[in-house]
């Protein structure tokens, strides 16, 4: 039975996959068709793609994983994703449909000069290829090699022995290849929709059953939560529950997400680095059919975000309850289940789980969902490949005059030649990690935070300069190293922030420094003019108050903590208040952009004009964003 259920879903997936292929009559596929699906993505479209994007192997065995040894503070980064996707709807997207762009690294050519974005063109592809698809095949066959009970086999071949983990990547590649590299954009975003109905439904349903099992013959899910919460609960310092992890419970959990950092901190670098400037996640908004379906989208993908802790989160969180205190298990006490294998590394929590306490049927639908997030995050990553490499490279400097059939032949070779490249290259990249997804979020964070500075000020500050972007790239890394090397036990959401402010105050010197601003007319004193400016200005002086009065308090805790030591001050260290630093640098920058914009004579060259209109946003936006922040506050509250 859970062979059929697979067996068709993979069925399903490549017929919808080849019909979203397929050329209309009598209209072959150009550039926009190909990498930006013609334009032609609903709301619905656009939120449920850069869901099955997003989610993959990462998440279900990475975050899952995190659930596993450090508990419920890891679904920060799902949490504060929909809150960063307002964010990103509101206004950076917004600005980037309106120049009609392809890709990130096209908006800094456009905004700075060709050697930023070609820079940026060759780092994304590297990472798409070195980082996001061997990662995401290596512990989605991972996954699927322990769910079904295959670890460490191998078959023969001609004299060659092939492991079957080789195999099955090389299955989750031909299957994301098969419609993403002929279809482009179109045939990944409209199968997403398909994908992220058995990621979302499947991740639910699995997690449903897992607490099931936990409560015995006699219980149902509910129970379940409340034996796995109140054991948790007992132990003493337990921080699996806690969404805010004080370092005095926890120095482990505390190192990955320190605190309140978790919610103020660094932790929106990442958020806003990923879903705004990250190519294979922005493609599906710049997808849409126009700018309000686009804003929805978002918005949709937020209100899906808060669900996915429960669908990866939960069950790492029930592993660790069943594989260490199986005395305090209904389930195990009644002989409702057996268990097979171990959980030797934390990220081995979500197949082992599947595996044993997943009923028949629906361990097939499980098997799915997972198979569903590797594929379309696959698909995606294929597709965006092409698209940077074919639009930024391609056409800018090997064939300016190529045909449009000429863009989307070189589009569907470069995703076969990723795809060959990523196979050859993920067993000697990967393997041995205890928590995958810890380790990518860390050494993303060593790129993310100038990423930030680069995109985001080059996008809202009409003073950003080319030489002030080109000297931040170059610091990024070095800066990230030093920071690594100096404090090796800060916890890396710290490094990372401590670094942003340290790019910041390179890009904003550097950019007062270059001479070569445009002094505007006299008739156009300022960049924004009459009430807007005037908005501006007050939006400017309430940030640039809210970031004194955070910096101050952060000083006070700071010297109050050397000082006095009393327990409350204490206390505020242990929650990392010290991250309020990040967030007074952070409302500074705003401030500034703010003010610069409203009062500045001089502008960049290339400064993108702001349209305020372009930020106002339908009362339907307004009521979904209101919610989710809603959502998150009552989150927070009850878990604090």
């Amino acid at each position: 039975m859970d062979f059929v259920i697979f067996g068709a879903y993979l069925v399903l997936l490549i017929a919808l996959g080849v019909f979203f292929s397929r050329n209309k009559k009598g209209k072959e596929k150009d550039s926009k068709d190909y990498f930006l699906a013609g334009n032609s993505l609903t709301w619905w479209a656009v939120g449920a793609s850069l869901i099955a994007a997003n989610i993959s192997a990462e998440q279900f065995i990475g975050m899952s994983g995190s659930g596993y040894k450090i508990g419920l503070c890891v679904a920060a980064y799902e949490l504060m994703a929909a809150a960063a996707l307002i964010f990103v709807a509101k206004y950076l997207l917004p600005v980037m449909i309106k120049r009609n762009i392809f890709t990130i690294p096209q908006f800094l050519r456009q905004r700075y000069n060709n050697g930023v974005g070609l820079a940026f063109s060759i780092f994304w592809l590297f990472l798409y290829i070195f980082v996001n698809l061997t990662s995401v095949a290596w512990l989605g066959a991972l996954a699927i090699e322990q769910i079904l009970g295959l670890q460490g086999l191998s078959i023969t071949v001609a004299g060659f022995t092939i492991s079957v983990r080789m195999l099955i990547i090389l299955a989750l590649f031909c299957i994301a290849g098969l419609y993403s590299i002929y279809g482009g954009l179109s045939a990944v975003a409209w199968t997403d929709v398909l994908q992220v109905i058995f990621l979302v439904g499947g991740g639910l349903i699995t997690a449903y059953f897992a607490l099931d099992a936990v409560s015995g013959t006699n219980g149902n899910a509910l129970d379940g939560l409340s034996i796995v919460y109140n054991k948790l609960k007992t132990l003493p310092s337990d921080t699996h529950f806690d969404l805010i992890v004080n370092r005095a419970d926890s120095v482990d959990a505390y190192k990955d997400l320190p605190g309140i950092c978790a919610i103020l901190g660094a932790v929106w670098i990442s958020n806003i680095a990923y879903w705004g400037f990250n190519q294979y996640i922005i493609q599906k908004g710049l997808a849409a059919k126009n700018l309000e379906e686009a804003k929805k989208g978002l918005l949709f993908a937020g209100m899906l975000k808060i669900l996915i802790p429960i669908i990866v989160v939960l069950p790492g969180i029930c592993a660790f309850v069943m594989a260490n205190y199986p005395e305090s298990i209904p389930g195990l006490q009644e002989g409702y289940y057996t268990t097979h294998g171990t959980i030797n590394v934390a990220d081995d929590a979500y197949p082992w789980l599947v595996r044993n306490f997943a009923p028949v049927g629906i361990k097939g639908l499980s098997f799915a969902a997972l198979t569903a997030a590797i594929i379309s995050s696959l698909a995606s990553m294929f597709n965006s490949t092409s698209t940077i490499f074919t639009m930024d490279i391609y056409k800018q400097y090997i064939n300016k005059s190529s045909s449009e059939r000429g863009l989307v032949k070189v589009g569907r070779i470069t995703s076969l030649v990723a795809l060959v490249i990523a196979l050859i290259a993920v067993k000697p990249l990967l393997g041995g990690l205890d928590q995958a997804f810890q380790y990518i979020q860390e050494y993303s964070g060593f790129v993310y935070p100038g990423i930030c500075v680069v995109f985001g000020l080059g996008l809202l500050w009409k003073r950003a300069s080319g030489k002030a972007a080109v000297w931040t790239a170059i610091a990024t890394l070095p800066l990230g190293i030093i920071f690594k090397i100096a404090f090796p036990e800060m916890p890396f959401l710290f490094r990372m922030g401590y670094v942003f402010m340290c790019l910041i105050l390179i890009f904003v010197s550097l950019t007062y420094c270059d001479k070569s601003a445009t002094i505007l007319s006299e008739k156009n004193t300022t960049f924004i003019k009459g009430k807007d400016a005037k908005k501006m200005l007050l939006s400017s002086a309430v940030i640039g108050t809210l970031a004194i009065i955070c910096l101050v308090l952060a000083i006070i805790q700071k010297v109050l903590y050397v000082k006095d030591g009393s327990s409350m001050i204490l206390y505020l260290d242990d929650i990392g208040f010290e991250t309020l630093f990040f967030t007074a640098a952070f409302l500074s920058t705003i401030a500034l952009v703010l003010y610069s914009n409203a009062t500045d004579a001089k502008q960049d060259s290339k400064a993108v004009e702001i349209d305020l209109s372009l930020f106002k946003t339908s009362r339907s936006f307004n009521i979904g964003a209101i919610a989710i922040v809603l959502i998150l506050v009552i989150l927070y509250t009850v878990f604090w």
